[in-house]
């Protein structure tokens, strides 16, 4: 049902992402801020919309569908915005082409192993690593921004770097996963 409390926020979770980005390219002394907020919504809501569903008993189709798209929508939008307006570049480009690609992969081998009805369960290790992603996320959003104490464009690249990381480690995890049932040995 698309009205229960678990999918009304993983479609908030869709709908905040063009404003989020609209926020941060405005020309503004908080804009940098406002989309930082909009984007821990999405954050949280990504927490408590599958723990909401569980806790309620109103799981469902549409929101084992919509949240992972949700989730790749929030990420790729906030990294391609991120290398927009240069708060990732250079080498640092890599680590966003990693998580990207990841996603994309994952994504093509859900959608391969639904047709073989075989589902991929979320790894604790896929949880920590989307956690570290958020926080990287969120860090670089606010970039210059925070206070000159907090050295906030470092601490998320350097998370940035961890999510890539934790990002190689999880992908090969699915793909073998998905290997040991596309050719039925131990991959």
């Amino acid at each position: 049902m698309i009205t229960n409390l678990p999918n009304l926020l993983t479609l908030f979770r869709i709908v905040v992402i063009p404003l989020m980005v609209a926020a941060f390219f405005l020309d503004f002394p908080v804009a940098n801020w406002v989309s930082f907020s909009l984007y821990t919504a999405a954050c949280i809501t990504d927490y408590f919309d599958g723990w909401l569903a569980r806790a309620l008993n109103q799981t469902s189709p549409l929101g084992r569908f919509l949240d992972p798209i949700a989730d790749k929508l929030l990420v790729a939008a906030a990294l391609l915005m991120l290398v927009a307006k240069g708060h990732i570049a250079d080498f640092a480009v890599i680590a966003a082409v990693i998580i990207l690609l990841r996603e994309v992969l994952v994504s093509g081998l859900r959608e391969f192993l639904a047709e073989l009805r075989v589902g991929v369960p979320v790894s604790k290790l896929a949880k920590w690593k989307t956690t570290v992603q958020m926080i990287a996320l969120g860090f670089l959003m606010v970039g210059r921004a925070s206070p000159a104490a907090i050295p906030s464009e470092d601490i998320g690249l350097w998370g940035l770097w961890g999510a890539a990381a934790l990002t190689l480690v999880t992908g090969y995890d699915y793909l073998r996963a998905g290997l040991r049932h596309m050719t039925g040995t131990a991959a």
